[in-house]
């Protein structure tokens, strides 16, 4: 079996969901050495998370921080966790939502994401540094 264990930065972001399914694979280039596998990305922070969804259009993207914003909204008036700004506390609840990691099975060097299927970061916060992630494979 082989395991693959990397940590890397991405950019800063603005606040929305970003596609980086490229920058994982370009990191990562040992998925192409395992036939049968997975891939576990876990995000080290707690006010951006990530998922899976549509690769192609734009627009579900910024649907998606739209509905978050309505649903999660900033300023609720029972937050009491206000220090870092009216973003951090919704900032945390959509990373809570959304979910600190996704798993995808690597098939003959490849990630085998559905043909419409991408890997966002969502970002939560207005003003944020650059995230880490670790990247973990395995398989034979």
């Amino acid at each position: 079996m082989k395991i693959y264990q990397k940590e890397i930065r991405l950019k800063p972001y603005k606040r929305g969901f970003h596609l980086i399914t490229e920058t994982i694979k370009d990191n990562l280039p040992e998925i192409k050495g395992i036939k049968m596998g997975f891939l576990n990305v876990f995000i080290k922070h707690t006010s951006a998370s990530l998922t899976i969804n549509e690769n192609a259009d734009s627009t579900v993207r910024s649907d998606f921080e739209a509905h978050m914003n309505t649903m999660v909204p900033e300023d609720a008036p029972y937050y009491v966790h206000t220090f870092e700004g009216s973003d951090d506390m919704p900032a945390h609840i959509k990373a809570s939502l959304m979910g600190s990691s996704i798993q995808i099975p690597i098939s003959d060097g490849r990630l085998n994401l559905g043909i419409w299927q991408g890997i966002y970061l969502c970002e939560h916060r207005n003003r944020a540094s650059g995230r880490s992630l670790v990247l973990s494979c395995f398989g034979n």
